[in-house]
């Protein structure tokens, strides 16, 4: 699960119900695992993936043989078909011979009465009625045979028309046999790509889940610091704020690889509505002078290496859309470290921020450097912050300590909330998500 859904849903649960997710959060965390292999189990294993897989490759196989034959087939059907050596390229030309004597023989005929009705025509007046007679005759005879060589011409030319559309339906046959077999060869494909797929993106889980487990290889980095300066305690909807975070390593390690976890929520005036999807975060950084929209995960990998001691500067910008309504925002801050040696940890706690949301047109807010509302893990060794007693963190040291900030009370709970359902996520992913990256 993401980790901007898994903060985003525990401060809206918060804002809605906050006392009841306080009060539960033991069981909470007693019904994760159970969720966890319900989930799994849910899910088929890798041999599973690996016989469908198999299965598929098969189905291709044989698709793809099919699809091979059946192109010889249709080449040379349609080669028979062209160079008249197909039956029915055979009774065609045989139809197409048949009505060419027809024709022949009706103009022959035809002919034939053409000439009887000039003889008849012919006779002189002093015929005898014996010379009549014999010349209606033959005119007779001769129109006779004309008719039936007629008819005859219309049948073999019939039956041509019907000989050659057998050949255009063979022709038409052959050539939607091959899309047939063209086409279930691709879906064949499409299958045994799909299963290659899921099988190799469950392996990635596997080696990724082996790589991160549970967090052995990670561990707690205390002197990892982000530092916030020039966040103010308003933004302005259809306005853009500039601010820095500093990341700096003041342990005695080198880090090789240093991710910065930036996350920004707000909700309405209501508490109940989300309104993140206005707000836009870019970063830069030394290495990356170009303003870059923070990707899906929240995560800005422009920071590189640290030396023991060294900092590097983050440059950030939060834009507002116009149409942001007023409300209340919290922004996460966090660093992670990982090395080519497979070592890797990060700051234990999240570093909360919290800022008003200003309709457009309103007044900035200050831009004084302040202290966070610190978030614990859990898991961390370090003193709860003194608040509730359900050990929802307290605001002390937050913008709300300094009179900045309305929404004390819906997130500080929302905080509280956030913790208790995301913070565990967050460990995890964070430590899974870069495993191959280094």
């Amino acid at each position: 699960m993401k980790i901007r859904r898994v903060l985003a849903t525990a401060v809206a649960l918060a804002v809605t119900t906050p006392a009841a997710l306080l009060s539960v959060s033991p069981a909470y965390a007693d019904a994760k695992p159970t969720a966890q292999t319900q989930e799994k189990r849910s899910k088929p294993t890798i041999e599973e993936l690996e016989e469908a897989a198999a299965e598929a490759h098969k189905a291709y196989d044989k698709a793809a043989k099919a699809k091979t034959a059946g192109i010889i087939e249709m080449r040379k059907t349609l080669d028979e078909l062209s160079n008249g050596t197909h039956p029915l390229a055979v009774a065609l030309a045989a139809a197409k011979q048949t009505a060419k004597d027809a024709a022949a023989a009706k103009a022959t005929a035809d002919q034939a009465v053409t000439e009887a009705k000039a003889a008849l025509e012919a006779l002189p007046g002093t015929a005898t009625e014996e010379e009549k007679a014999a010349a209606k005759t033959a005119l007779s005879e001769a129109e006779a045979t004309a008719a039936t060589a007629a008819t005859d011409q219309t049948a073999a030319d019939t039956a041509a028309t019907e000989a050659n559309k057998k050949v255009q339906d063979a022709r038409v046959a052959a050539v939607n046999a091959q899309s047939v077999l063209d086409k279930a060869a691709e879906d064949a494909l499409a299958v045994k790509t799909a299963a290659d797929a899921a099988l190799a993106k469950a392996i990635k889980e596997a080696e990724e889940g082996e790589e991160g487990g549970e967090g052995e290889d990670c561990e707690p980095e205390l002197d990892l610091t982000s530092k916030v300066t020039g966040l103010p305690d308003k933004l302005v909807a259809g306005t853009s704020t500039d601010f820095s975070l500093r990341v700096t390593n003041g342990s005695d390690r080198h880090m090789d690889k240093v991710l910065t976890f930036v996350s920004v929520h707000a909700t309405d005036t209501s508490g109940l509505k989300d309104t993140e999807k206005f707000f836009r975060l870019q970063w830069s950084t030394k290495s990356a002078p170009k303003w870059q929209n923070a990707d899906a995960d929240d995560y800005i990998e422009g920071v590189g290496a640290l030396k023991p001691g060294a900092h590097a500067d983050v440059k950030l910008r939060l834009t507002l859309d116009k149409a942001t309504p007023a409300g209340n925002g919290v922004a996460f801050f966090a660093a992670d470290f990982f090395n080519e040696d497979g070592s890797c940890g990060g700051a234990p706690d999240l570093d909360m921020y919290e800022f008003d949301v200003k309709a457009a047109g309103s007044k900035p807010g200050k831009t004084e450097d302040v202290k966070p509302s610190t978030t614990p893990r859990p898991g961390n060794t370090g003193t709860t912050p003194q608040g509730s007693a359900s050990g929802t963190p307290a605001t002390t040291g937050s913008l709300a300590a300094t009179g900045s900030s309305s929404a004390t009370t819906s997130i500080a709970l929302a905080g509280g909330a956030a913790v208790l359902l995301g913070a565990a996520a967050v460990f995890v992913v964070r430590r899974r998500k870069t495993g191959s990256d280094v």
